[in-house]
């Protein structure tokens, strides 16, 4: 839910995909007064978008691009050389460019592009990923099947004779992966989730596949047969391994170090901001989120006999119980632990109601759907919004909810509804749909550069997400209850706290035990929030840190905006304008739409 993150499939092993299905613009420039300088990096976008979905044929049919869809990502040496080597060449080309010889907006563009390839050819020489983390492998087995069966792109025998096509090359996929990670590389908290992850891709045949199957017939469905009994037995195979091999010899380091760490945050945010000038910043504003929750938790709690003392000058224990006690009404009404995605779904029309009635951005015309998570997909956030690639933007945005597992304890699954309240599940809806997610990459997908929209910014998606939560309550989303409120605060300082354990945890050395407290005691997580944020974060480098960022990003956008307009400063117009840029990191979306300088 909140701090879930978008979901990835986008870029599965490095910065891949695009679609040349259709004409690929990638910026507005390119349509009027093209300098040949446009011309020429529109011409190399092209290249790379084009040849990118032949080297990434599961992000190829997320985009829209369906020429790909019975072929899978080579990841065996040879595929990883050619990527390699196209990365490095299309990078020469994007940096013999002059920035200033190009239009504002493919400024833009050639930076995102430039960053993008810089990651991957760090990921593939240094990081070397498909040799550490398993889970690249495992996203990209289970989005192959997944993405054909979630959408109604195309008449379901036909996708159902794309999906056998698929499985016949995932058992040959699955052992590629055995052959190219190494155990003694990958951490303890890879290998698990891994084990756990791989199991789950059966699941995509007996709730999606399965069900579908009779769309098929005679040799067509023998064949689909075939080739799922065929990659049933691949999936075993690999599970015996990762049980009895790779999880018993995982035993590297999950933590980054400083070096990585700052480099990878570098790639990941495209800010100026150091790892040290984000730290003094949380820090900061773990004071001030928490100085707000005291004042809004004496409201919540003034006339209530069961109330602790609410003095006006509170000591940092008193600060603490105070919180704390109006976290606890909050936290009682909760839902049931098998209706989250009911709730969920009724939070969500709580919010559009509210957005609509109020005029705060233009809305897409279609709902997002809800649904339960991919069992594949499960074990590292607790939702995200899954929207559909740049060429398909008018098919469904799933918002998907993990159910709380079957073998969870009373006591545990408790813990998990006292994080994820009706009134924490009511700011998620905002946060993964309205007028968060779901309505944010609406509006990506309605600018022309299918480039920027393939190399959207996880700091302005985050970020914007963010101060979706805030602005809502300014404009008096839930303003009759001060729980609410809380709760917005409680999940703001989550965002807080994500920045500081990602570097603590990845730098600093963190423990678990200082982890757990810090959120639990500073945060106010619950502990089963707590222990999978923990997690979480050991699965993941600099992700941790889009949210902080980018919202305080947006936030100095808009203050700016307002700064410059003045009485003329429109919020409407504003969320509209900012939006119309796609997702470029915010600092351009800003400089694009107040005529800045782009840095």
């Amino acid at each position: 839910m909140a701090q879930s993150g978008e979901n990835s499939r986008r870029t599965i092993l490095g910065a891949l995909g695009a679609s040349a299905a259709v004409p690929l613009l990638p910026s507005l420039a390119i349509a009027k007064d093209q300098t040949d300088a446009d011309a020429r990096f529109a011409k190399i976008a092209s290249d790379w978008l084009d040849q990118s979905m032949r080297l990434s044929p599961v992000t190829a049919t997320w985009t829209g691009d369906h020429r790909f869809d019975h072929l899978l990502n080579d990841y065996t040496p040879t595929g990883r050389a050619a990527s390699l080597n196209f990365a490095k060449a299309t990078l020469a080309k994007v940096k013999a460019l002059p920035k200033e010889s190009l239009s504002r907006a493919n400024q833009v563009d050639q930076a995102m592009l430039a960053n993008a390839l810089g990651a991957q050819i760090w990921t593939t020489e240094t990081l070397q990923d498909w040799a550490s983390n398993p889970l690249v492998w495992q996203d990209a087995a289970g989005s192959a099947l997944y993405t054909l069966m979630a959408r109604d792109f195309a008449p379901l025998p036909q996708r159902l004779n794309t999906v056998t096509a698929r499985l016949k090359l995932l058992p040959g996929f699955l052992a590629t992966a055995r052959a190219n990670l190494v155990p003694a590389r990958i951490s303890t908290p890879h290998a698990v989730t891994y084990a756990a992850q791989n199991q789950g891709l059966k699941s995509i045949i007996t709730d999606m596949i399965e069900p579908a199957k009779g769309a098929l017939k005679g040799a067509e469905l023998d064949a689909l047969n075939a080739a799922i009994a065929g990659f049933l037995s691949a999936v075993d195979t690999l599970q015996s391994w990762i049980d009895q091999t790779l999880v018993p010899a995982a035993k590297a380091d999950f933590r980054a170090g400083a070096a990585r760490f700052d480099q990878q945050l570098t790639y990941t945010l495209m800010s100026p901001l150091s790892r040290q000038e984000i730290r003094r910043r949380a820090e900061e504003a773990v004071r001030e989120v928490r100085a707000d929750m005291y004042a809004v938790s004496v409201k919540a709690l003034s006339g209530r006999a069961d109330a602790p003392p609410l003095p006006a000058n509170p000591t940092a224990a008193e600060q603490q119980r105070v919180i704390r006690a109006a976290l606890d009404l909050a936290a009682a009404d909760r839902p049931a632990r098998d209706k989250l995605v009911e709730v969920a779904t009724e939070a969500t029309e709580i919010a559009r109601r509210f957005v609509a009635q109020r005029d705060l951005i233009t809305l897409p015309d279609g709902p997002v759907r809800i649904i339960r998570m991919p069992e594949f997909q499960r074990g590292f956030a607790i939702a995200y919004c899954d929207s559909p690639g740049p060429l398909e933007k008018h098919l469904d945005t799933f918002y998907a909810v993990s159910p709380i597992p079957d073998d969870w304890t009373e006591e545990q699954a408790t813990s998990f509804t006292r994080e994820y309240n009706r009134r924490g599940i009511q700011d998620i809806a905002v946060h993964e749909a309205m007028p968060g997610h779901y309505v944010q990459i609406f509006h990506a997908n309605s600018y022309p550069s299918i480039l920027r929209a393939v190399l959207s910014s996880g700091s302005f998606v985050e970020g914007w997400a963010v101060y979706a939560e805030a602005m809502m309550v300014e404009e008096g989303f839930m303003a009759d209850d001060p729980l609410y409120r809380l709760t917005q605060l409680k999940v703001l300082l989550r965002t807080i706290t994500n920045a500081i354990i990602d570097q603590g945890i990845h730098v600093d050395g963190w423990s678990e035990a200082q982890v757990m407290t810090f959120l639990t005691e500073t945060a106010f997580q619950e502990e089963r929030e707590a222990a999978g944020k923990w997690r979480r974060a050991q699965l993941s480098v600099t992700q941790l840190s889009t949210y902080f960022v980018g919202f305080a990003e947006h936030m100095e956008a808009r203050a700016a905006a307002k700064a410059k307009q003045g009485a003329a400063f429109k919020l409407k117009a504003y969320h509209d304008g900012i939006l119309g840029f796609g997702s470029p990191p915010v600092r351009y979306a800003r400089a694009l739409l107040l005529d800045e300088a782009i840095g």
